[in-house]
């Protein structure tokens, strides 16, 4: 696995539109986009992977990762013809979550828009749970 090159990750607390069935997490049509373009990059990426890590102001932060081979207890969501593999410690946290990827005039980011979280920090880049 290698890391994503310059590539940020926001969270964003609130509530989602309700839905039938909570999915393990959805795609936007930009992050889906945004998603093939990295793994196209990568020669030997099959899947962006997802995982959560004890950092920051309030305890939690997202890690993004190009990944070859799914492990045994990875969640995996397939849209559009896109892996996503979710590490089994994000799983929870994830779970209803929507991942989005929002251009504007300063930056580019992936953002989650996360029912489960408690609160964030100010810069957006850390939550509780």
């Amino acid at each position: 696995m290698s890391k994503l090159g310059g590539a940020t990750a926001r969270v964003v607390k609130g509530a989602l539109k309700a839905r039938q069935t909570r999915a393990a997490l959805t795609l936007t049509n930009e992050a889906v986009s945004r998603i093939r373009v990295l793994l196209a990059q990568q020669n030997n990426a099959n899947a962006l992977k997802i995982g959560v890590r004890q950092k920051g102001c309030n305890g939690l932060t997202y890690t993004l990762e190009y990944a070859r081979e799914k492990q045994k207890f990875d969640e995996e969501v397939e849209q559009d013809g896109i892996k996503v593999w979710i590490e089994p410690k994000a799983q929870l946290s994830l779970l209803g979550s929507e991942m989005d990827y929002v251009t504007d005039k300063l930056s580019s980011e992936f953002v989650f828009r996360n029912p489960n979280i408690k609160g964030t920090c100010g810069c957006g880049e850390s939550f509780s749970i």
